[in-house]
């Protein structure tokens, strides 16, 4: 494979995982997501801006999360973001505090 087709290949599949977590799992809570497999939806938009920034692209957090989320991140909080349990908060601490 031509390293052109791998990266357009990696693009899709990018993209297919955000179309999942944005649209067809905005059930899936972000804190839940990090106890489970130490990435969320916040990391896939931090990354994405990173990868702006070594490009020579200014992207600021928030930036990249809205260019991730599609929306603001007030917005995606006041529609989707849940009040996370004690056991997720406690988890969470165990596993990233």
């Amino acid at each position: 494979m031509d390293e052109q087709t791998r990266i357009e290949l990696e693009a899709a599949a990018f993209r297919r995982l955000r179309k999942h977590l944005m649209e067809d799992r905005t059930d899936a809570q972000n804190i839940d997501m990090m106890n489970l497999a130490g990435f969320c939806r916040n990391c896939l938009s931090r990354w994405y801006q990173e990868a702006a920034n070594e490009r020579g692209i200014e992207m600021t957090k928030d930036e990249g999360r809205e260019a991730f989320y599609g929306m603001t991140m007030d917005e995606w909080k006041a529609n989707y973001q849940t009040e996370a349990s004690p056991e997720a908060k406690e988890a969470f601490k165990v596993s990233h505090g």
